[in-house]
């Protein structure tokens, strides 16, 4: 088992920038692929981006490519979304999560093939 915990979200004005963290605990996590998600009112939930174990492949959704960065430290046990220029409709409560076959360098980009979820943090982008 893997519990994740989001935080880092808030209030942020368009244009600006926020760093969300995702803090993993119990089974190693390190070995896992890890996304980002989002999920806007009235809407489902999206991709957002995704990094393998190793933190050499990377993907984004084409509609933060260029804006948002996602990493990770595996020695803390933890992976990051920095969000920068930020727009109105990246509004939406972020999930981070877990999964994928473990160490098999692979991304991932559908909610099915992650096995662990936080709870989720909210941002909200305002003018």
């Amino acid at each position: 088992q893997v519990q994740l915990v989001e935080s880092g979200g808030g209030l942020a004005q368009a244009g600006g920038s926020l760093r969300l963290s995702c803090a993993a605990s119990g089974r190693t996590f390190s070995g896992y692929a890890m996304g980002w998600f989002r999920q806007a009112p009235g809407k489902a939930r999206e991709f957002v981006a995704v990094i393998n174990w190793s933190g050499r492949s990377t993907s984004y959704a084409d509609s933060v490519k260029g804006r948002f960065t996602i990493s990770r430290d595996n020695a803390k046990n933890t992976v990051y979304l920095q969000m920068n220029s930020l727009k109105l409709e990246d509004t939406a409560v972020y999930y981070c999560a877990a999964g994928g076959t473990y160490y098999s360098g692979r991304i991932y980009y559908t909610a099915d093939k992650y096995d662990y979820w936080g709870q989720g943090t909210q941002v909200t982008v305002s003018s």
